[in-house]
């Protein structure tokens, strides 16, 4: 990127489209152009699973970028199912749904703050979470047990606490995804999702944990690539104005840094292109782009290429970057300010999983139990994060099915005589799972059926357990409450 073309008097811009870019690479070092990139004016970069081995390595990578330029470091990191620090094992937080169902705000503070205590040792300096998102659609394929839950109110109170736990760690907040994407019925990763809902719900609705974010100090809020027709017309808010402008900054009142979503999903790039996507998220009111992790080095060459034109063909005002030039450069000024130590090591991620485990019926006196786990797709949003039962039960015979693939008469002999758990992750989204449950309860009434999603079909068991996640932390929970 540092041969592109510019003449003297465009050193300036060129390092003012630079630093509104987080960039993302391959491997556990950062290659080269990244790190030439951050002393021409990068913004910064975001982590993801992939980048991280440990926390050793980590901090070794944070080290080698920040001796580089003055970077904000990001990841995904909301503890339950998006995990990055742990995403070779699964977390060992709960995540928000769990924390929803406890509905305990300082023990939400106590997980974020232990989250970010972890962040700041490794040198990480921006979390993109928490998520802010009030799950109104049961079926919503990318939020579920990423959101506190369905009612507005509760969301806000645990967003809020999120927040404070966070920041005092000296890891800034970033609350997603404005304006809501907890009644959406799509995923970002694949369209342009749809929140047909007038101004009045989302004020009700959709804004109120935003809302009491702004209120509480959080430094940076993300975007979200959802056309709310009321609000944003035909465009995703990521690149609307009226969303982004009018409402985030204008009535909302919000003067903190405001980072969009990944601009590599289709959402965006299927109709406007990378870099066509990243001057209008500019030009609509956003002052860092997350670029995603599938953008190459040559892309952002070129998005710095078309940030740089649109100043000067008049599409984007360069007071727009200096504009968010100068919020990024308050955030970095608040990194630096000092924080209260580190809190001591504790289990306090195992102990909010224990809280938010639920069992209906009566605990199982299990026998040489057979633990049938039905395999659930990975969403684009998680990744392909390990969970169930296997790391606590290495005594246990576990088995993973897909299940358009089960053998339901084949696993019913073989548990004959024996317990029979089965566990399930969301099974109200996938017909073929609670097929499955459903033809072996027909026979084994008395299987024990955990649910390691959200807990909404709820099947007749003679024991029912609901973790809110399918956590490292909530694995072990539900493992200690059936005794195997």
């Amino acid at each position: 990127m540092s041969d592109f073309t510019v003449g003297p008097g465009d050193r300036g811009l060129y390092r003012l489209a630079a630093g509104t870019l987080l960039v993302a690479f391959r491997g556990t070092t950062s290659p080269e152009w990244v790190l030439r990139e951050l002393e021409n004016g990068l913004g910064g970069v975001t982590l993801f699973g992939f980048n991280v081995a440990d926390p050793v390595q980590l901090a070794a990578l944070t080290k080698s970028l920040r001796a580089a330029g003055d970077p904000v470091v990001s990841l995904d990191e909301e503890g339950g199912d998006v995990t990055r620090l742990a995403y070779h094992v699964g977390s060992p937080y709960p995540g928000n749904a769990a924390l929803g169902a406890v509905d305990d705000t300082g023990l939400t503070r106590d997980v974020y703050r232990a989250i970010g205590d972890e962040l700041a040792a490794c040198g990480v300096n921006l979390d993109m979470a928490p998520d802010a998102d009030v799950n109104t659609a049961d079926d919503n394929p990318v939020i579920g047990t990423r959101a506190f839950g369905s009612d507005s109110a509760l969301v806000a109170r645990h967003t809020v606490a999120a927040v404070h736990g966070l920041q005092s760690a000296g890891v800034a907040a970033c609350v997603k995804h404005f304006p809501g994407h907890g009644a959406t019925r799509q995923d970002s990763h694949l369209e342009v999702p749809l929140v047909d809902a007038s101004l009045d719900v989302l004020h009700e609705r959709e804004l109120v944990p935003f809302r009491a974010a702004i209120e509480a100090g959080a430094k940076s809020v993300m975007t979200a690539h959802v056309q709310v027709p009321a609000l944003t017309g035909e465009l995703p808010a990521t690149l609307s104005a009226a969303a982004l402008t009018t409402l985030l900054r204008g009535e909302l009142g919000y003067d903190g840094v405001v980072i969009s979503d990944a601009l590599d999903m289709r959402a965006i790039t299927d109709t406007y292109g990378l870099a066509g996507g990243a001057v209008l998220s500019l030009a609509a009111g956003t002052d860092l782009l997350c670029l995603g992790p599938l953008p190459t080095e040559e892309d952002v060459r070129a998005i710095i290429s078309e940030i740089v034109a649109a100043t000067r063909d008049g599409r984007l005002p360069v007071a727009r970057l200096e504009e968010a030039a100068g919020r990024v450069a308050r955030l970095r000024a608040w990194f630096g300010e000092p924080r209260q130590a580190p809190a001591a090591e504790s289990t306090i991620g195992l102990t909010a999983a224990r809280r938010a485990v639920s069992l209906t019926g009566p605990a199982p006196v299990l026998a040489d139990p057979l633990v049938v786990e039905l395999e659930t797709p990975p969403t684009i949003a998680v990744g392909d994060v390990p969970w169930g039962f296997a790391p606590w039960l290495p005594e246990t015979e576990v088995l993973r099915v897909r299940p358009q693939d089960a053998d339901v008469p084949g696993i019913l002999e073989h548990a004959a005589g024996r317990s029979l758990v089965l566990v399930v992750k969301d099974a109200h989204r996938y017909p073929d799972s609670r097929s499955v449950v459903t033809a072996l309860l027909a026979v084994r009434p008395d299987a024990a059926v955990v649910e390691m999603g959200l807990p909404i079909w709820r099947p007749a068991a003679a024991t029912y357990l609901a973790t809110y996640g399918a956590a490292r932390a909530n694995a072990q929970a539900a493992a200690e409450l059936l005794g195997v």
